[in-house]
């Protein structure tokens, strides 16, 4: 069983989120596709096989962190597209089967890869219980991201607010189902990047994920209705950092990034 580990959401090794991609036949039970999640450690597994030709989709794709199965992963997304047209399994559009319906994954002539997601519905909440303490600065506003990702939205003050976080992670996990993705708008856009966020899902077994590309499908609705524009540019200000396009098509958006192999290798058991 062949293993790749890609970086999503990059253009660069190390950097950007890594996830394991394993391209099967069919899908073993759970429990073993658990288990690889968790040997491979990385922020989420991603595992596929195809399906018969002449339905509404061309492959089924199933999300794992080390912990839990996921409802929606935009970066291990990108990354099994990127594997599959790399390696010639499958050529143009991909229509994935999983958990949020059918994902479409489009490659672009300049490498990059658009994934088309559904929009998340944001909605206003009063600031749960301790939000406050748990993330170490006062939200200005708190809004619910549904149950397809489950996480608090939160906007904080300014870009540094964002990059100074260190959440008490224990705490946090009882804020919401997922998470908590902290965000603020970009203090200088000429640096290439609209708005600024970092994601923090301790309930699935990721204290910080490295560049999430389901939270960009909050992210943009969020950030298009306050800057005024469908197209723009996210920085996930983790410690590999990495940037999401976003364009905002009313119930869809549109997420797009690069990814790279950095390794492959064999499952031997």
């Amino acid at each position: 069983m062949r293993i790749r580990i890609v970086d999503a959401f990059t253009d660069r090794p190390f950097a950007g989120n890594p996830a394991g991609v394993l391209l099967l036949d069919a899908f073993p039970d759970d429990d073993r596709l658990q288990k690889v999640a968790l040997e491979i450690n990385h922020p989420e597994t991603a595992f596929a096989h195809p399906l018969p030709e002449g339905g509404e989709a061309d492959w089924a794709l199933r999300w794992f962190s080390p912990a839990a199965e996921i409802n929606l992963c935009g970066h291990a997304t990108l990354a099994t597209a990127h594997v599959l047209h790399t390696t010639g399994a499958h050529e143009g559009p991909v229509r994935f089967a999983t958990r949020s319906g059918v994902l479409i994954a489009t490659p672009r002539e300049d490498s990059s890869i658009t994934l088309d997601f559904p929009t998340a519905p944001l909605t206003p909440v009063a600031l749960p219980d301790g939000v406050t303490k748990a993330l170490g600065v006062e939200p200005l506003a708190v809004f619910d991201t549904g149950q397809s990702i489950g996480d608090l939205l939160v906007e904080v003050s300014d870009e540094k607010a964002v990059h100074a976080l260190d959440p008490d992670m224990k705490a946090l996990g009882a804020c919401s189902e997922r998470g908590v993705i902290a965000t603020a708008r970009a203090e200088d856009p000429t640096r290439g990047y609209d708005f600024v966020s970092r994601c923090f899902f301790p309930n699935v077994g990721i204290d910080e994920d490295p560049v999430t590309g389901s939270a960009h499908a909050a992210l943009a609705p969020f950030w298009s209705e306050r800057l005024g524009r469908a197209e723009l540019t996210g920085l996930q200000a983790s410690a590999r950092s990495g940037r999401v396009r976003t364009e905002l098509r009313g119930d869809r958006t549109l997420l797009s990034g690069s990814a790279i192999t950095v390794i492959e290798g064999e499952l031997l058991v």
